[in-house]
């Protein structure tokens, strides 16, 4: 039995081709809205982009640090009113309104990690989902600021202008895909500078073992703080950037639970604690999003056969589908965790190592 090892690629080769790769899909990106004018297709790469920042943001503190919260809610929700208010009621354009809305949410985060990282495990999470209710309840009831249930609608977006000359007057969707991708960009490259730094190094270290962490002299409140104020200070722009978007806001648009179980399961799904994953979650969950909002799915069912769109199951389908979310989204997770522990990223890196391996040796038996 002979065994011959087949070449392969050095790291500086596969650094090389994974730069050249990451390159071509920048240039795609940024020259498609000029190839695709249709706005649907547009609209689905802005979620796409802001999903990536919403898991982005989340995977820093859920990630990196294992502080599990499921109130980002709050975040996004403070970034998204207080754009709005400024821009609405104080005439301050979004640009300038976005970095009110990130000084609020530092405050906001310094409060709340005061007081909810004494608590560890479920607490936390339990604590975490409290502060994003009471943000929204608050919301509710501030009518004179917030406008209460009924929200506020913006009426006009001013035109980006810079030394008198008008940069975008944003009335197509070209000017927020462009914003969108400069923030998911912005997320990434933030998320692999923390990975690959001291900083990042300390919050796995409290990941991996608080007390441990602790006993190596890392101050835990202080790294958890840091964390929370990247994580929140992003999820924030995201809150900023969708309230722009789509015009309209109210408390169960941007501030329901709903919102912080959705950055969540945009990591889970696409890895926790990885760079990519939470693009790669993005690029599960918003088609999915989408397909269940259009009844794609139930339609797609229906062609193949397997259940009559004149049926009882099938009117079930038609006219229930549509609006389940949840239960779709938990058979997902589910799934998931069963058969993709690591996320779906996790799960195609397995399947390229064994791959690797197998061809890495070849046996020729005489």
């Amino acid at each position: 039995m002979r065994t011959f090892r087949t070449p392969c690629a050095n790291n500086n080769g596969f650094s090389t081709v994974a730069a050249v790769t990451a390159l071509l899909i920048l240039v795609a990106l940024f020259l498609f809205p000029r190839f695709v004018e249709s706005p649907y297709t547009l609209h689905i790469m802005i979620l796409f982009f802001l999903s990536t920042i919403m898991g982005g943001s989340w995977n820093i503190l859920g990630g990196y640090t294992g502080q599990y919260s499921v109130g980002h809610a709050a975040y996004f929700g403070a970034g998204a009113y207080t754009t709005m208010i400024l821009m609405q009621y104080k005439q301050v354009p979004p640009w300038y309104g976005i970095w009110g809305g990130i000084a609020i949410v530092v405050v906001v985060a310094l409060f709340i990690g005061s007081i909810c990282f004494r608590l560890r495990g479920p607490y936390f999470v339990l604590a975490s989902i409290a502060v994003a209710e009471i943000m929204r309840l608050t919301a509710m009831n501030l009518k004179d600021l917030t406008n209460g249930a009924e929200g506020i609608l913006a009426t006009e977006i001013p035109p980006f202008t810079m030394g008198g000359t008008v940069i975008t007057d944003f009335l197509t969707k070209v000017p927020f895909y462009y914003i969108g991708l400069v923030l998911a960009i912005l997320t990434i490259i933030v998320t692999w500078l923390v990975q690959n730094s001291k900083l990042g190094y300390c919050f796995q270290a409290i990941r991996e073992d608080q007390d441990a962490a602790h006993s190596l002299g890392i101050n835990l409140t202080i790294y958890k703080n840091i964390a929370l104020i990247i994580s929140a200070v992003f999820t924030s722009l995201a809150g900023s950037f969708y309230a722009v978007y789509i015009g309209f806001i109210d408390p169960p648009t941007v501030l329901a639970l709903d919102i912080s179980v959705q950055i969540v399961l945009i990591c889970i799904i696409g890895g926790i604690g990885t760079i990519y994953g939470p693009v790669v979650g993005s690029l599960v969950l918003v088609p999915l999003s989408e397909a269940l909002r259009s009844n794609l799915i139930a339609q797609a069912i229906f062609k193949t056969g397997m259940v009559s769109e004149e049926s009882g199951i099938g009117v079930f389908l038609k006219d229930h589908l549509a609006h389940a979310h949840a239960l779709i989204y938990g058979i997902l997770v589910v799934i998931v965790i069963l058969f993709m522990p690591d996320g779906v990223l996790g799960f195609i890196k397995k399947l390229t190592a064994k791959k690797a391996v197998t061809g890495d040796r070849l046996t020729v038996t005489e």
